[in-house]
């Protein structure tokens, strides 16, 4: 009996030392919430459409969905817009603008802090240094004060300019290759400007001088004009240039520009597309025909214009931004981009007034 009790406690201690073994080391016991570290990393992305996880459906996500990344990496985008002013193509353009962003960043993926300059340099300036206060992601500056007072307040955030003529005349770069080559890029609203002296010809074939009106505080504007009157030159038709200071000198310069021309042509230009119904008030009694370098004005006091859409460039400018921020492109490489399209188009109630008959190809103006 003795043996045998002995015997029991032998492998009675055995098997408790076997069991010591088996539970030491790198045992594989497990903690009591057993979620995997890949289950947290579905959770936490359930409801995005990044191209690099499932839809909540089970289905792989559209890669060309242009909402995924954003949403993806939680990041909501602040964006500041500063407007030179309000009128309607820099409208269109800011519209343009804010619904390419929304549709590609995705609803709720970014935030506008849209700010109106009022015309004044001044303000456009305030409002460009307190964005890069607020350390937004972005900026666009919608007409050139704007683009020259965001040029002026940053050189790391990335600024997008739209509405704007010529970026080498804006920003004072001679050497210009398509790219600036610093933080900034954007879109031009430069339509083909011997295109539009084409059509002065065709709707006034018997023109004997042209008055070319504009802002002398507008470099973009003065651009215009050299490409127009070098345009003239060609076709020897005469003309002068008559320029106001601000919107006070308009009344005067306009008066006098009609009293020595036949037709008029006003460019691409922010103080005289805020001042269409001044300047209207003295052409149409007069019966002088204004030919515009862009819809807007042509809609307040001209007959007929060359246009590009201020929407679409607009538009192409969220696009830029976007491949800027969620792509990684490389803004100072990035070429101004151009309009796709021209039209023809032309003010039929004012043309009425006038007596000018619009010959086809010309669109009206809703």
């Amino acid at each position: 009996m003795k043996k045998i009790l002995a015997l029991v406690l032998t492998c009675v201690m055995a098997v408790s030392l076997m069991a010591g073994c088996g539970n030491s080391g790198n045992g594989s016991t497990t903690a009591p919430d057993t979620k995997k570290a890949g289950d947290t990393a579905a959770a936490d992305t359930k409801g995005t459409d990044s191209p690099a996880t499932k839809a909540p459906d089970g289905e792989k996500a559209d890669p060309g969905d242009a909402k995924a990344p954003a949403a993806a990496d939680g990041k909501v985008y602040k964006i500041g817009i500063c407007q030179q002013l309000e009128h309607a193509a820099l409208d269109e353009a800011t519209k343009g603008f804010q619904d390419a962003c929304t549709e590609l960043f995705g609803e709720g993926n970014v935030e506008f802090d849209f700010q109106n300059g009022q015309g004044e340099q001044t303000n456009c300036a305030t409002i460009c240094n307190n964005f890069v206060a607020a350390n937004v992601d972005l900026i666009l500056g919608n007409a050139t004060t704007a683009l020259q007072c965001a040029a002026a307040a940053t050189n790391s955030i990335p600024v997008l300019g739209t509405s704007i003529t010529d970026y080498a005349t804006a920003l004072d770069i001679n050497d210009w290759t398509g790219a600036t080559g610093t933080n900034i890029s954007g879109t031009s609203d430069l339509a083909p400007i011997d295109q539009q002296e084409i059509m002065m010809k065709e709707l006034f074939p018997d023109v004997k001088k042209v008055g070319i009106v504009y802002c002398s505080a507008e470099p973009n504007s003065a651009y215009q004009a050299q490409l127009f009157e070098e345009a003239l030159e060609k076709d020897g038709i005469a003309f002068s240039e008559f320029t106001a200071a601000d919107s006070n000198e308009i009344q005067s310069v306009v008066t006098a520009a009609i009293a020595e021309c036949d037709v008029l042509y006003i460019p691409t230009d922010n103080t005289m597309a805020a001042n269409t119904e001044i300047i209207n008030n003295i052409c149409k009694p007069a019966g002088v025909p204004i030919v515009t370098g862009e819809e807007g004005i042509c809609k307040g006091c001209g007959v007929a214009t060359l246009s590009i859409s201020y929407y679409d460039i607009g538009y192409k400018a969220g696009e830029m931004a976007y491949d800027i921020l969620v792509n990684g492109a490389d803004i100072s490489t990035m070429e101004i981009a151009y309009a796709p399209n021209v039209a023809k188009k032309y003010n039929a109630e004012l043309c009425e007034a006038l007596g000018i008959t619009v010959p086809d190809g010309y669109e009206a103006i809703e």
